[in-house]
């Protein structure tokens, strides 16, 4: 009996489409954040909680200077 299933000669596919799809994930993010506008940073770090209310004005006034 001859198994000729999909296993064996399609056992490499998975690996290297996994690290495809990890290299495009990094790239796509990278270029992502470079992308973005100092205003937005700190707009998304504001709504994240990483800053609070004084210090998002304060920082936001130097970006506007």
């Amino acid at each position: 009996m001859h198994d000729y299933g999909f296993g064996m000669g399609f056992g490499w596919f998975i690996p290297i489409l996994l690290i495809v799809g990890a290299i495009y994930f990094f790239k796509y993010n990278e270029k992502n954040n470079k992308s973005l506008s100092p205003k937005e940073i700190l707009d998304m770090r504001y709504a994240n909680g990483e800053i609070d209310t004084d210090e998002y004005h304060e920082k936001l006034k130097e970006l506007e200077s």
